[in-house]
């Protein structure tokens, strides 16, 4: 076989593959929209109806009707905008703290919040409960956004990107004269941008599906966020599925929306992630 030949096999096989993972990606979410548009027989129709009859754009209204929707869109981006601009300022100043600035007990402290990572997130969720509760901030938004602007995972990942950073520029900016919050501010900051951006997406996308804590510390419907409000449509005996979907597709387009549009950054993002190791 030759040369040529052999290439030409190596790209088909690629891109087979990458088409196979597009496709089994996007296939949930064509299904999600197609589900909205149909009734309830059509949705748990067996076998199942892919197309529906007639599209029912009216469960888009009846979602709108049923749920407060507005509400949600304003609890979730503040949730989101709030706790994501929490992160980046917090986790950046801890990760340039345990990388570049000697202190005492700093390897200590850096292997105590690390071993946050090992513990199963739900763990968490009843000591944050009773201090919200302590602090009379049940059924509040702030009770949403304070127990999520740090992260370890996001200190530790500043603190990858922070230590690749030469040290020369920062014994150059300590003989200008330059103290640790300038040289933080002026000079490492603006080299750790994929970073920044590698960390605002992960919060971002965690922040807008987060379900469990939502649920846990607000009961009032006017307090929920998108994916707290949705889990309300599902009712113990009975689903309208259509409708649920509806509002899923209501919830999502957000998110496709802000990735369209910076979709370059994102990659860019991720990308140096991976390299950054």
């Amino acid at each position: 076989m030759s040369y040529k030949k052999r290439q030409k096999n190596h790209h088909f096989w690629i891109h087979f593959v990458l088409i196979t993972g597009v496709v089994i990606t996007i296939t949930p979410f064509i299904w999600m929209i197609l589900t909205s548009l149909k009734t309830l027989g059509e949705s748990t129709q067996i076998p199942p109806v892919i197309l529906p009859d007639s599209p029912q754009w009216k469960n888009y209204v009846e979602v709108q009707q049923r749920l407060p929707f507005l509400r949600f869109y304003y609890n979730t981006i503040v949730y989101t905008a709030v706790r994501t601009i929490g992160q980046l300022i917090l986790c950046s100043m801890a990760g340039y703290a345990f990388a570049r600035i000697e202190f005492p007990g700093k390897k200590a402290i850096f292997i105590i919040m690390l071993s946050v990572l090992m513990i199963p997130s739900q763990s968490f969720l009843l000591p944050q409960f009773m201090i919200m509760a302590r602090f009379k901030l049940l059924n509040t938004l702030r009770a949403l956004i304070i127990p999520g602007l740090f992260s370890a995972f996001g200190t530790f990942l500043m603190r990858q990107f922070f230590m690749q950073i030469p040290k020369e520029l920062e014994e150059a900016a300590i003989l200008d004269g330059c103290n640790h919050f300038q040289i933080y501010k002026n000079i490492m900051l603006p080299l750790v941008k994929p970073g920044l951006t590698a960390l605002a997406i992960t919060c971002i996308l965690a922040s807008w599906n987060q379900l469990m804590w939502p649920l846990i510390v607000n009961t009032s419907i006017e307090k929920m966020t998108l994916s707290a409000g949705l889990a309300s449509l599902a009712g113990q005996h009975h689903t309208n599925y259509p409708v649920s979907m509806a509002g899923a597709v209501l919830a999502i387009w957000p998110m496709i929306v802000v990735f369209l549009l910076f979709q370059k950054q994102f990659i860019e993002g991720i990308a140096s992630t991976g390299s950054k190791g």
